[in-house]
């Protein structure tokens, strides 16, 4: 699968997560073709395309609650011809006990809310499925590790990614560094006992 070129995408004013973080996002989701999965705090649904083209014939739920976001959200998926992405204008958690039975899961943005969407999403995710979390922010890491710890039933990776691009100053390429970021990759297994 080609993974999309950031400039591809429609953004306006909303931040969107980089290809780099993209790619590594959709490897850790696993998610097969016909998968169902949501994505938490979409953003410009730079992730919601990438997956929805990943999952084929499956479904993906863009869960924004920005208004400018969720019409991007609807722009670029018409963008790429994607039909497989359902927008839901919706603050998480509300909502998510709505959602079908899910093979994975993105959370990108928690608004403050990351246990209360986690309790949701687990209870939605079906057993092998993935929750991958972006963590920009080193409270949301904690939250989610701390999360995680408590949780038998979830398996966790995390990692930190630091992108830099080169960049042409003159008659040098100097590094231009993005912001670093964790990934937290949670995997569900049979409840023990």
């Amino acid at each position: 699968m080609r993974y999309l070129a950031d400039d591809e995408f429609l953004r306006g004013s909303v931040p969107m997560t980089k290809r780099e973080i993209r790619i590594l996002t959709i490897a850790e989701l696993a998610a097969e073709p016909g998968a169902v999965v949501a994505d938490i705090g979409a953003g410009t649904g730079s992730l919601s395309v990438e997956a929805a083209r990943a999952v084929g014939s499956g479904q993906v739920y863009a869960v924004e609650r920005n208004p400018e976001a969720v019409q991007l959200i609807r722009e670029n998926a018409r963008k790429f011809g994607l039909t497989n992405i359902q927008v839901l204008e919706q603050e998480a958690p509300q909502g998510l006990e709505q959602l079908p039975m899910l093979d994975g899961a993105i959370v990108g943005g928690s608004g403050g809310h990351l246990e209360e969407i986690l309790d949701c999403l687990d209870a939605r995710l079906r057993v092998g499925g993935h929750i991958v979390l972006n963590c920009i922010t080193m409270q949301t890491l904690a939250a989610a590790l701390s999360y995680l710890r408590q949780r038998r039933e979830y398996t966790y990776t995390a990692m930190q990614v630091q992108v830099n691009r080169l960049q042409p100053v003159g008659a040098y390429d100097m590094a231009r560094g993005m912001n670093p970021i964790f990934i937290v990759t949670a995997a569900k297994q049979e409840e023990k006992e």
